[in-house]
């Protein structure tokens, strides 16, 4: 989701928290090769010997869990709705549930028509998750929707509740792992990733460092995936952050890293990151497919994901406004890839094997006793689909 164009497709737009294990986050930034008063290098991709995965291997979605590898095809960064008011305007009672649902309905069945199984609604706290409203959606249109966990920090905070700024990474942390265990707002429903963003600038801010560190807080002790709202920005600066609490880069999606230097994508990729080449639209076609290639040239196309960063009924819009669907990838993209080589395995490989690896639910740290070398961990759910 971009917050300087809202319907353009996606794409781009401090108080740090208490270290989680004193004397052991040292030994941890040492197996990263990382100072603690210069993080100046990324890991290579961690050796097997070097991981430890723990957890249960399943996505949460707002139905309840489901096996990784039972996933199916997943558009993994998509919206359902959003409002742009910011934190201290907003309010459900700025939008009717059944519009929305009226509204939204005839484009999750397209995408179903599609061979779309599941989809992660990206819309973070204060810009109208509605896990309520997902669950009827989900429940309607047989798409398995996936909500999410943390908060969004791009847009100048203009989205962040006064909460954010005064308490540290451990008590924000404490907010969304409570969310994972008992579900989101009294609802029962529990988030399936943590999803949060960070400003353009190509170092952290102080309150953005925070949120990294809540996010690493949180991984640590759920299992989630942390989606970062990226683009451009200091996306490896935030692998270093989450390193530096004993995180790999594994759990770390990149989001909307197409609009990332290439060397960058790379890098990030190489280490093990996923990258999320989302806002797929029709001006923005050439830009994907040559960064999935790029990608693919690499040897790294288990890296990488893709989505429209699509929808939404906007609320300050009448009737919620122009509403972009989930269909492009299956009608133009896909048909633009497979002109440029790639078959359809890759493709179904990316949408489902990908997706069911990056958020399955386990968490990825560290082992900070064995620093021996070895082959990198292999994809984890690898998928059969007909």
């Amino acid at each position: 989701m971009s917050t300087s164009s809202k319907r353009s497709g996606g794409g781009a737009d401090r108080e740090a928290g208490q270290p989680i294990h004193g004397a052991k986050r040292t030994s941890l930034l040492m197996l990263f090769g990382l100072s603690m008063m210069a993080m100046n290098e990324l890991p290579a991709r961690l050796p097997a010997s070097a991981q430890a995965d723990e957890g249960d291997g399943s996505v949460e979605t707002v139905l309840g869990p489901v096996p990784a590898r039972q996933l199916g095809l997943a558009l993994e960064h998509e919206h359902v709705l959003v409002d742009f008011i910011g934190a201290a305007g907003f309010s459900p009672d700025r939008y009717d549930a059944d519009e929305v649902f009226a509204a939204v309905l005839p484009h999750l069945n397209a995408a179903a028509r599609n061979g779309v199984k599941a989809l992660f609604e990206c819309t973070p706290a204060y810009l109208a998750r509605d896990p309520v409203l997902l669950r009827r959606l989900s429940e309607s249109s047989g798409i398995r929707m996936v909500t999410n966990t943390g908060l969004y920090g791009a847009a100048n905070d203009k989205f962040l509740p006064d909460y954010a700024f005064t308490e540290t990474a451990g008590e924000l942390a404490t907010r969304w792992i409570t969310e994972a265990r008992d579900g989101i707002d009294g609802t029962g429903i529990r988030p399936g990733f943590i999803k949060t963003a960070v400003d353009r600038e190509p170092t952290l801010t102080s309150i953005d460092r925070k949120l990294m560190e809540a996010a690493a807080l949180t991984h640590r002790e759920t299992g989630l995936t942390i989606a970062v709202h990226t683009g451009p920005g200091p996306g490896l600066e935030i692998l270093r952050v989450l390193g530096g609490h004993g995180v790999r880069p594994d759990a770390f999606v990149w989001v909307h890293a197409q609009s990332a230097p290439d060397e960058a994508i790379l890098e990030a990729a190489r280490c093990g990151a996923w990258i999320s080449l989302d806002g797929i639209g029709p001006n923005s076609l050439e830009r994907h497919a040559a960064a999935l290639a790029l990608l693919k040239e690499n040897g790294l196309l288990d890296r990488a994901l893709l989505s429209h960063d699509a929808g939404w009924f906007d609320p300050a819009q009448p009737g919620g406004g122009p509403f972009r669907g989930y269909e492009l990838l299956f009608t133009e993209f896909i048909p633009l890839l497979r002109e440029r080589g790639f078959t359809s395995e890759e493709i179904t490989r990316v949408l489902t094997e990908n997706v069911a690896a990056a958020f399955s639910r386990r968490t990825r740290s560290v082992r900070e006793e064995d620093d021996s070398q070895g082959p990198s961990r292999p994809n984890p759910f690898p998928i059969a689909v007909p």
